[in-house]
């Protein structure tokens, strides 16, 4: 295999899995030659790529989370480079992953190899200082946010905006109706779905999805609602199973967009999900649980009166925010049942989360990412 046709491609959680299935489909469509490889989930496995480590074992988030799977990280740091250097691998494509991924490209840059990196940190959220890191490991920087391309310009890195992938996602996901989805499901007419979207990280699980239940438990009673837990791609039903005692509440796995489209009303965990929410446009709330120092540290680096993107894309707070302490099952469920009790504040809740929408733009993030990406390929 000629170095030159191989493209290394690290993502390392499920919503990275997810953009890089999407990118590996376009790059393997446009030309069919490249070999794609590295760090992956299910997604990319099945759209071409050829995974050395599976995202599942990347599932760690928070710098105390982090130094516990410190000798983990430095033997996935070694076989990436051990490949690169057999393979002769000129070209990294970086997907999200932060923690990771800039410390990895410091070592790929150092190697000689040019660095795409698709989906930015949230340099936005971070002290200043942390663009000139980004400057010195990164050739081009792929964009999904417009606000995005003006930050990375006046930083001086070479930046192109390409469109938000979850947009281009939706726009073409083949979704169930309202009624095939509850007969699937077996869920009962007459009632709507309050949907919890818990997260991917089983440490965060752990945390957060006793008390959701709680909350589901209690809101359904008082809404005449039907609860269903949708699972991560990464995990399975029966994790979940674990932290839920009420057998009337759904996990399922698989079909989160069409929970989305037909639910009344969402308890989701901080992450890509809350944007997908947005997109949907569906009413929810927000909530964020870590390791305390975790969460210390993190405040003392990010500048930020938000945590969820909805909001920080409003600009205000659209979208009300459960974190740390305040993750409290009778905290959450008095303001849901305020919320859904005020058809005024749910209307304009579903006004904002359309704006933020409007904001996106358009589709086609996959496949601009890759001409940009096979372009690069070809100048190495």
């Amino acid at each position: 295999m000629n170095s030159n046709s191989q493209i290394l491609v690290i993502a390392g959680e499920a919503s990275g899995d997810l953009h890089g299935a999407a990118l590996a489909e376009e790059l393997l469509q446009k030309d069919s030659s490249i070999q794609l490889v590295g760090i992956g989930g299910d997604k990319m496995l099945a759209a071409g790529v050829k995974t050395i480590f599976h995202i599942r074992d990347m599932a760690f988030l928070g710098m105390i989370e982090v130094i516990k799977h410190l000798p983990f990280i430095f033997k996935v740091e070694k076989e990436i480079i051990q490949l690169v250097k057999k393979e002769k691998i000129k070209l990294a494509v970086l997907i999200d992953y932060p923690g990771f991924n800039l410390r990895i490209a410091k070592k790929l840059k150092a190697l000689g190899l040019k660095i795409v990196y698709y989906i930015s940190p949230q340099i936005w959220a971070w002290k200043k200082g942390r663009i000139k890191k980004i400057r010195k490991r990164v050739d081009k920087m792929l964009v999904v946010f417009p606000f995005e391309k003006d930050i990375y310009e006046k930083g001086n890195v070479p930046v192109e905006y390409v469109g938000h992938p979850l947009v281009e996602r939706i726009e073409k996901y083949n979704f169930l109706s309202k009624e095939d989805l509850f007969r699937k499901l077996e869920l009962k007419e007459g009632k709507e779905i309050l949907l919890v979207l818990p997260g991917s990280r089983k440490h965060e699980i752990e945390k957060l999805l006793p008390e959701l239940t709680k909350t589901a438990e209690k809101l359904s009673v008082k809404f005449n609602m039907q609860t269903v837990i949708a699972c991560a791609d990464n995990l399975e039903e029966s994790y979940l199973q674990g932290f839920v005692n009420d057998k009337s509440i759904k996990i399922v796995k698989g079909i989160t967009y069409d929970l989305l489209k037909h639910s009344k009303f969402g308890i989701i965990k901080s992450g890509t999900s809350t944007l997908e929410a947005a997109i949907f446009s569906i009413p929810f709330v927000v909530v964020y649980l870590t390791n305390k120092l975790t969460y210390a540290l993190a405040k003392k680096v990010i500048q930020l009166d938000f945590i969820a993107m909805p909001n920080i894309i409003a600009g205000k707070e659209i979208i009300k925010e459960f974190i740390q302490d305040d993750v409290n099952a009778e905290l959450i469920f008095n303001y849901c049942e305020a919320l859904i009790n005020d058809n005024v504040r749910m209307n304009e809740v579903v006004e904002n989360l359309r704006s933020v929408k409007n904001k996106l733009g358009g589709s086609g993030a996959s496949k601009n990412s890759a001409e940009i990406i096979l372009n690069e390929l070809h100048e190495v």
